[in-house]
């Protein structure tokens, strides 16, 4: 009987952990992808693969790579790896992904902060892999004078209201793909690249 028991047991759990499992995995986002031209300083985000937005952006003034502590930003393909500020007012300041009770606003002299929302990046090839230990994020800047040239210290930066707009409509799992390539002819290779997985 005892036996019967842990062999009921043992089969409710391995169900529960595979419900839970498939759950987790069928809610990341597969349906969007970014891709940021490092020459343009710009950002485009597709939506199963048809570009529908794009932005101004600011990557690294001191350009790619992912060594610890080279103030550059990852090239190759990154996931977004966790969203931070649902709710928070635009200008919220964030001090170690927490918000410190500030608001600032756009262009406030002399400031450089965290601001509004964060995407957290999390890299998925050799290049980029120690992205998510480098806390490389996509994140609000006050500084939107800056926008359109290399300015940051290895984050992607973006207007309050532009990363608004984005992290309401992509999710934990979606790809971000930093480039050397103008926009064009990056789109035009990831459509014809072979499906990963």
């Amino acid at each position: 009987m005892k036996r019967a028991i842990r062999k009921v047991a043992r089969m409710f759990v391995g169900t529960a952990v595979l419900v839970l499992t498939q759950t987790a995995c069928s809610t990341l986002d597969s349906g969007h992808q970014l891709i940021v031209s490092v020459p343009e300083q710009k950002m485009v985000l597709l939506e199963n693969g048809i570009p529908v937005a794009s932005y101004t952006i600011s990557t690294a003034r001191k350009g790619i790579g992912d060594t610890p502590d080279s103030y550059q930003t990852p090239g190759g393909t990154m996931e977004i790896a966790e969203k931070i500020g649902a709710g928070s007012p635009i200008g919220t300041v964030f001090k170690d992904r927490r918000p410190t009770g500030e608001v600032v606003a756009p262009d406030a002299p002399g400031r450089d902060p965290v601001v509004t929302r964060i995407l957290w990046l999390r890299g998925l090839e050799e290049q980029n892999r120690n992205a998510y230990e480098r806390f490389i994020y996509i994140h609000g800047t006050p500084q939107e004078s800056l926008l359109g040239n290399p300015a940051s210290y290895g984050c992607i930066r973006m207007r309050s209201a532009d990363v608004t707009e984005l992290f309401d409509r992509v999710g934990v799992g979606a790809r971000v793909t930093v480039t050397d390539q103008p926009l064009e002819q990056a789109i035009q290779l990831l459509k014809t690249a072979p499906p990963k997985g």
